[in-house]
Parts: C-alpha cells; sequence; structure tokens
C-alpha cells in the first residue's frame, strides 16, 4: 500500500501508540510524540517516526517540535491534569503548540477530548448540551483548550470527546475493588472500549470528517454499583460496597450523531461484555 499522507500523533500512550501502529499499517507516513525516552525505539520499531516532546520542558526541543508539525494531520491526545493545578500548566502547553502550528503545514486538527466537560444535568446528554458548560463554568479548562484549537483560522478541528477509556491493561475491576462507602452507585456508568476508539479514530481520518465535534460511549450504561462490582468479580478482587444516597448526580451520554455520522456500530456496545 502506498503512503498516504504525513500524520502527527502528539501523545502516543495507552491510545495514541496503538493509534499510531494502526495508521502506519493502513499507509499513512506516522510520526509519534512521547515524553518517555525508552519508548522511543518502541516507536521506531512500530514504523512510527519518533520525537522526544515535553511542552512543559524548560529545554524543550523547538526545532524537534518544528519537524514534528511537518505534517497533514496532527491528532492532539495529551489529557490534562486537572488535579494538580486546576489545568493552567495544560493551557499554557496549549497556547505553545498553536504558536508554532501557525507555522506549520497542519490543515486538519483531530483533538481526543473528554465527555468530563458535560455537566451533570441528570439525563441524557447530547452535543448540544456543552452550552451549560459554557454558561455555568466558562473557565473549564478542557472546553478552553478545545476552543483554542477549533477557533484557529489554519485548520479544521474535529473534537472527539470519549467517555471512560477501558481496555487492554486498562481493568475496570480494579478501580474501585475493596472500597467502601462509595457514592452516586445509581448512577448510569459511560465507557468505551479501546477497540471502539480506534475504529472511530480511523474512520474520522479516512473520512475526512472535519470541523465536527462528536462524543463517544458504549450504547448501554449500566449502573455503577452493578458495573463495578461484577468488573472487581471478574478480576476475583472484593467488590466495592456502595451506600445509600438521597440524590444520584449523573449524565448519558448519548453517541448517535457520531454512529450517523460514520454509520458505525460499536463492537462493545454494552460495558458488562468489557471483562
Amino acid at each position: 500500500m502506498g503512503t498516504k499522507e504525513e500524520i502527527s500523533i502528539m501523545g502516543c500512550g495507552w491510545l495514541g501508540m496503538p493509534l499510531a501502529e494502526r495508521l502506519t499499517k493502513a499507509g499513512y507516513d506516522v510520526k509519534g510524540s512521547t515524553t518517555t525516552p525508552r519508548k522511543l525505539e518502541l516507536l521506531q520499531q512500530n514504523g512510527i517516526r519518533p520525537y522526544l516532546l515535553n511542552l512543559q520542558d524548560e529545554n524543550l526541543d523547538r526545532e524537534a517540535l518544528k519537524e514534528f508539525l511537518q505534517a497533514q494531520v496532527l491528532v492532539l491526545n495529551i489529557p490534562p491534569h486537572l488535579r494538580s493545578d486546576g489545568g493552567e500548566s495544560y493551557l499554557e502547553q496549549m497556547h505553545l503548540l498553536l504558536q508554532f502550528l501557525a507555522d506549520s503545514p497542519v490543515s486538519r486538527i483531530l483533538f481526543i477530548s473528554s465527555t468530563s466537560v458535560y455537566l451533570d444535568l441528570n439525563r441524557v446528554i447530547t452535543e448540544e448540551d456543552i452550552l451549560f458548560t459554557e454558561e455555568q463554568q466558562p473557565d473549564h479548562m478542557l472546553l478552553q483548550a478545545e476552543k483554542l484549537f477549533q477557533q484557529g483560522d489554519g485548520w479544521l478541528t474535529t473534537v472527539l470527546r470519549f467517555g471512560g477509556l477501558v481496555g487492554e491493561n486498562r481493568k475496570p475491576g480494579r478501580f474501585l475493588a475493596g472500597k467502601k462507602n462509595v457514592p452516586n452507585g445509581d448512577a448510569p456508568v459511560n465507557l468505551i472500549h479501546l477497540d471502539d476508539c480506534l475504529n472511530i479514530l480511523h474512520r474520522i481520518v479516512e473520512e475526512d470528517i472535519w470541523g465536527k465535534t462528536f462524543h463517544a460511549c458504549a450504547d448501554m450504561h449500566p449502573l455503577r454499583k452493578e458495573f463495578y462490582h461484577q468488573a472487581a468479580l471478574a478480576l476475583g478482587l472484593t467488590p466495592p460496597e456502595f451506600n445509600d444516597m438521597d440524590e444520584t448526580h449523573f449524565k448519558l451520554i448519548n453517541s448517535q450523531k457520531i454512529k450517523d455520522a460514520l454509520s458505525y456500530s460499536f463492537l462493545y456496545p454494552d460495558p458488562m461484555s468489557f471483562f
């Protein structure tokens, strides 16, 4: 298969690495970045041009970043660490990246985001419900980051907001095993399997779905107390114990928009089949 075009994937971790491998096998010329020196060889072994890039590093190799951004498509897969500083350093990284993008040939960006940008409205959530976050939490760091790239003049950005990521070595049974008095047991879970993530990302690139906003979660939403009980048992661990709450706070993510856009059916529509 001949080379199609250049794609740079910033953040080759749990999701970015298998995505880079898949796109390479599909004929794309893929560059991959990591902040971990020992991963460079692994990237190269899989046919991915490796770059050691850490936007937080004061000694960032700016020439390497410029070279990394010599591509038509940028997949931006850097999850913010909001708990450490509220996301301020994350936004600084995004602004820095924007400076370099302005002088690059990148014309399309796939920004991997999270359904955590939505408020708990205690009902089914669609993409249009981001209006409530914009009104009530306009300083939401991840939402601000999305807008930085959506509002850029030199490229089209598609934002893809995933639910909780599960699969491979990310076993949900470990998340709450053995814990007691866990809240919100009657809330529905919003999860997606790694294989579905990869399929959807690949399809967006292949079918040139740009300038859009989607979210993606498995079709079914078992209750937290049911899901994490069975997930723990599947690993031979002690199930968590949930408390009885007078009020449950939740959102139930509906993924019909992405399913319609791609004519896509989830490989794992029911999270209870994840384990």
